[in-house]
Formats: C-alpha cells, structure tokens, sequence
C-alpha cells in the first residue's frame, strides 16, 4: 500500500474507492474507501465532519488527535475513529510523521462494531492496538477492488484482529484485567441505566472491592466515571441535535428528566436548557 503513493499537498496518499453492491450495503457494515498515506511536516486535517465512520490506524510517527473536547496523543500502533457528524482535528508532529492506513465505512451495524473494539464518540482513540495480522489484512482488503464478498471478509478481519490484540502484556495487565473488562463495560453500556453494582457482577467482584480497586487504579470512583460518560454524551446530544431534553435524558442512562436535570446541573453547573442556550451563541 506505501509502495505507490501519489503526492498531494499534505501527503502522500494511496486510496482506493469502492462502489459498495447491492449485498454490501444489505449488509451490517460497508466499506466505502480505504488507504494508506505519509504525512508531510505541515500535515494537519480540520476542524471539520465526516459522514462516514473512519477507523484510522498509526504505523508509525507521532501526532495529535482532538474530537469532542479531548485531545489524544497518536504514535506507533495506537487507532483512533472518526465518527459521522462530529468534528475532528488531527496532525503530525514534523519531525515523527505520522505513517497510517485507513478506512471509511458505514452500516447501521457500524457503532456497535466499533464498540466491540473500544471505540465510541466518547472514547475514540485506543493504544497499542494495531497488529501485523491487522495490516496484514488492510493490505488484503486494499487488493479486493473487484470482489464484494472478499472486501467483507477483509474488513470483518480487520475488525476481528482488532478486538482480539487487546491481551495482557504484563503481570499488572493481568492482575487488573477485570477492572479493564469494568471499565469497557461502563464505557459501552453507560445509557444503559446501569448501575455499579450490575457491572461489579459482570466482572465478577464484589461492589466494594470494585469501586476501592477502580478509584485507586482510575483516580475515581465509577459512579463519577459514570456519570462523565453520560455528560459527555449529554453535552453532544444538547449541541449537535434538536431532541428533546426527555430524550437526551432516556438517551444518557436516566429513567426521567427531573433526575437527568438535577445531575446535569451539579456537574455542569447550568440546566441542559440554559447549556443548550449558550452554546448557541
């Protein structure tokens, strides 16, 4: 994929266009281009939307990512979505640029695969997540050009060697893998109306093992990491929708809207309308 490259003004690019068929686009996810490039030392892309989903993978070299608010350190084997809607703003550092392969894709199956991997609108960057098998198959799908069924294997293989790299890499990693498992679980079922209790279950530790383990590893207890999830998302339903504030609240994990206002407003410090106001201008 780097070995013909054409030269843009930012970087050298290599990308291929597909025409997703009739079965592609019938079934949970489709791919819509993928491609590799190399940054030049002025490469930098936004603020600015995409409408499409965007995995995005770091070969090498070292960068910057921001989206909604938070801003993520890139480097060598981390990957980072972007998501539909949402504004974005990444770049290279000059003298580390950033080397990476890629792929926009879309489906109404699209979010929950990307949350089997650990990437959501809240949490869009992940480290060290990029195999070999993974690239491996990055450069398969790049030469489907043709086939439909051979790019959704590839991509389904992409998506698989990605939720499989996240393994233990040390005696700590292992020792503190059901704090992770904890954590992912608030990260992909926080609107879920979960409560602390339900994910100390899932892991299989007690309530209070959990929370004491969870703030000494994390620095917070996870009903406070909970809640940040939900205000997040709250905050990005407020300013990119026109719902309605009943539905932003069943949306972030609240069974009503006096509660949802309540919470808001002790951690935001303004009600959800009077957020919504201000960010209007």
């Amino acid at each position: 994929m780097f070995d013909i490259m054409k030269e843009e003004y930012q970087e050298w690019l290599n990308i291929n266009y597909f025409t997703p068929s009739t079965i592609e686009k019938n079934s949970s996810v489709w791919p819509i281009r993928l491609g590799a490039n190399l940054a030049k030392a002025h490469y930098h892309i936004g603020p600015r939307i995409t409408p499409y989903y965007y995995l995005i993978c770091i070969i090498d070299g070292e960068g910057q990512f921001i989206q909604n608010g938070q801003q993520f350190h890139l480097q060598k084997n981390d990957i980072f979505c972007l998501f539909p809607q949402v504004t974005h703003e990444y770049y290279t550092n000059p003298l580390k640029p950033l080397k990476k392969v890629f792929f926009a894709f879309d489906g109404k199956q699209a979010l929950s695969i990307l949350e089997r991997i650990g990437l959501s609108p809240q949490f869009p960057h992940r480290s060290n997540r990029m195999t070999n098998d993974a690239f491996l198959a990055f450069q398969k799908m790049y030469e489907q050009q043709d086939s439909d069924l051979a790019r959704m294997s590839q991509m389904y293989t992409i998506f698989n060697e990605l939720v499989c790299s996240e393994r233990p890499s040390s005696k700590k990693n292992i020792g503190s893998s059901w704090l992770e498992k904890g954590r992912e679980y608030l990260e992909i079922h926080y609107a879920d109306m979960i409560s602390i209790e339900r994910v100390a279950h899932h892991v299989g530790i007690e309530r209070t093992h959990f929370s004491k383990k969870f703030q000494k590893e994390y620095g917070q207890s996870p009903i406070n990491y909970l809640q940040t999830l939900r205000m997040k998302e709250a905050e990005l339903l407020l300013t990119q929708t026109d719902y309605k504030m009943s539905e932003i609240a069943n949306s972030v994990g609240f069974s009503d809207l006096p509660t949802f206002s309540k919470a808001f407003k002790k951690r935001i410090g303004v009600s959800p309308a009077q957020f919504r106001q201000q960010s209007k201008g």
